[in-house]
């Protein structure tokens, strides 16, 4: 059990749901929900809990059910085998805040326009003094403008009449400004109060659970623990079995990610004594990769690359009885969580989001190709998306195609097999200029990102 540190345990603070329930429109898609008023609820007798678990600068390939020799994730494991697990997942950004934002949101980050971490910086100015100075503070509240002009998950999912917690990374102000009902968040960057999740305690979630079970209502929680994400300070019982497997930075790393996989074996554990699993849906993702620097405490060539080591990740969904468990390769993206989600509720995806509910068989299947795009880490111009693009991808089959832009460190396209070399080291683009040509056709009608 994680025990809490006293005198600091976040309470989730509720706000009105009727105030949500007029924050946003909803449009309905035709062919896929009985005619209704736009964003009706479907008739459902007992629409599902939704469980949303999000992992924190995790690399792709630190799991057990992933092939990890040493990183022990039992309860990740078992979430796995219980769920369609999609092994060649991915995020359209591979950093943070513009990731997190498309997970709420459905929306790739040149559509919902949150393509950095941070607002624009003078150059020069410290960033403790950035982040105390009303530069930084107008900067993120035009970024969470940003965010409240579309519709976000639980705002649409109150319109189905569900109670919605967030806790963990949150970027985006109070919690209340991306439409939850409860939550931990106070609006400080990266999350404040509510980073004590998993690190500190999981109690907020289970009153919240028990709050929402005692009326009788569906649930959103959002889970975002500040886990494996540094500082790295795992429990000394975790370390001790990696020490001498590795160097110090990265057992370090690797306990971390096992203490994430313990709270997350709390949370289905919780689940489960409530009666609560064979009613909820679980879906898992990683919020962008991450590959340790041996040497000290940073990451090398993952976080915030257009490479898979910090684009990739496993996505599941776990639904007892209503989500056939397996293992698929074929490719799923972070923008599809909201699409399923919704559909799972019963509730509609808008027109503007362009994932897919996975658990349409014949829709995955249709699917060739996943897309995104790497921004700066500290934005340069807050509304327009392309001024802050640093390279788009895309993945086709077992290609990889990466084409950098104006501010980019490449400098031309690359294309990897990622079958035969999945680090991406051997670029093929000078033996296949017809297949990089075709794919950036691809590309571009994807996203044409305008010159800036």
């Amino acid at each position: 059990m994680i025990a809490p540190i006293a005198g600091r345990r976040a309470v989730a603070r509720p706000i009105a749901v009727a105030t949500l329930l007029a924050l946003l429109p909803m449009f309905a898609l035709p062919g896929t929900a009985p005619a209704g008023p736009p964003g009706a609820a479907r008739e459902d007798p007992k629409p599902p809990n939704v469980v949303l678990i999000i992992s924190d600068d995790h690399g792709w390939t630190d799991y057990g059910f992933m092939g990890h020799p040493h990183v022990r994730t039992p309860n990740l494991d078992r979430l796995a085998a219980e769920s369609l697990t999609f092994t060649r997942g991915y995020v359209p950004s591979s950093l943070c805040c513009p990731s997190l934002a498309t997970i709420i949101t459905g929306l790739f980050p040149h559509q919902h326009k949150i393509t950095g971490n941070d607002p624009p910086q003078p150059a020069g100015m410290p960033n403790r003094e950035f982040y105390a100075s009303p530069l930084f503070a107008e900067g993120r509240e035009a970024m969470i403008r940003h965010l409240e002009a579309v519709p976000t998950l639980p705002a649409l999912l109150a319109r189905g009449d569900y109670l919605s917690f967030q806790s963990g990374k949150w970027w985006q102000g109070d919690y209340s400004r991306g439409g939850f009902t409860h939550g931990m968040t106070r609006g400080r960057r990266h999350g404040d109060e509510g980073l004590d999740i998993g690190r500190v305690t999981m109690e907020p979630i289970e009153e919240f659970i028990a709050e929402a079970s005692d009326e009788g209502r569906p649930f959103f929680v959002w889970y975002a623990p500040f886990l494996p994400h540094t500082p790295h300070t795992p429990p000394d019982r975790l370390l001790e079995h990696y020490r001498g497997l590795a160097p110090a930075p990265v057992a370090k790393y690797w306990a971390m990610v096992e203490w994430f996989d313990e709270t997350c074996g709390r949370l289905l554990d919780h689940l489960d004594e409530r009666g609560l699993a064979g009613d909820t849906i679980v879906l898992y993702v990683a919020d962008n990769g991450w590959t340790q620097d041996p040497e000290g405490d940073g990451f090398i060539r993952s976080k915030r690359s257009p490479y898979d080591a910090g684009l990739r990740t496993p996505i599941m969904v776990r639904w007892p009885g209503r989500v056939e468990p397996a293992m698929s390769g074929s490719l799923a993206s972070s923008i599809d969580l909201a699409p399923t989600i919704l559909s799972a509720a019963g509730l509609e995806p808008t027109p503007e989001m362009p994932g897919l509910d996975l658990r349409d068989a014949g829709a995955v299947a249709g699917r060739d190709s996943v897309f995104g795009a790497c921004y700066e880490h500290t934005i340069l111009d807050l509304d327009e998306p392309a001024a802050n693009l640093r390279e788009r991808w895309m993945v086709e089959g077992k290609w990889k195609l990466i084409v950098p832009a104006a501010l980019s460190d490449l400098p031309a396209p690359q294309l990897y097999d990622l079958s035969a070399d999945p680090a991406e080291r051997d670029d093929r683009s000078g033996e296949q200029p017809g297949r990089v040509e075709a794919m950036r056709r691809a590309l571009d009608a994807w996203w044409d990102s305008p010159s800036p």
